[in-house]
């Protein structure tokens, strides 16, 4: 696949870029790229934003750098764009990211996100230029950048072979195969510490009594977790 990333600091993928997954990723042929708004704008001093109308702190970043920006990218209309690829701009009123969410991203071939900054987006930026709003958390952060590494990391650990055993993404925390749960508790040697033992069942070398007792305990997670979101509401 690819994923681009609209960013006024593309140097912070630098390092990104080489996490050990993210470069299986790209030796398989997938891309991650990073474009800077500032190498589009037209306006003096790179300028890529300007003061809100109707007052308020902050800036927000201008529909006609973005525009460029995007035209500059694909060679296209980017209100054409959005018709075939996913634009997503990050913001915290966005679609909350979860399992399901980043599986739909890794069935596009394309997808483009867009850092918001200083005070966010121009609105005409999210209604006409982009497929929709994506959100990590009901948080605020400086930038979108940390949120960009989040979705990027997500989705690029799925793609076959980047994690070295396609297996280890499939029966994790929020997957299908554990219907949704946090994953079961992990151990390793030794097998006793302090007087903290092991579970017996993960000794005995009995493969369904270990699956079934990791099946509970991811149940019981999940029932908790249910329990304090509840609590927090």
């Amino acid at each position: 696949m690819q994923l681009d990333v609209i960013t006024l600091f593309p140097e912070w993928f630098d390092w990104f870029a080489d996490q050990r997954h993210v470069r299986n990723a790209l030796a398989a042929g997938h891309e991650l790229r990073t474009f800077n708004p500032r190498d589009h704008t037209e306006l003096s001093g790179r300028q890529v934003d300007d003061t809100p109308f109707g007052g308020g702190a902050g800036m927000v970043l201008r529909v006609d750098v973005m525009d460029r920006a995007l035209r500059g990218v694909y060679g296209r209309d980017p209100v054409e764009l959005r018709e075939d690829r996913r634009v997503i701009a990050l913001a915290p009123g966005g679609r909350t990211l979860d399992d399901a969410y980043v599986d739909e991203l890794v069935a596009e071939d394309g997808v483009t996100l867009l850092c918001g900054r200083y005070e966010g987006f121009d609105e005409r930026i999210v209604e006409r230029f982009c497929t929709e709003t994506l959100s990590i958390g009901r948080y605020v952060l400086a930038g979108g950048e940390l949120a960009a590494m989040v979705v990027a990391d997500a989705v690029l650990r799925k793609l076959p072979g980047t994690l070295g055993h396609d297996a280890s993404a499939v029966e994790e925390s929020f997957s299908a195969a554990l219907d949704g749960d946090p994953e079961y508790p992990h151990y390793t040697r030794p097998a006793e510490y302090r007087g903290w033992a092991v579970p017996d069942v993960l000794l005995s070398g009995h493969h369904g009594r270990i699956e079934a007792w990791r099946r509970e305990r991811s149940r019981e997670r999940g029932a908790a977790g249910r329990r304090l979101d509840r609590d927090d509401g």
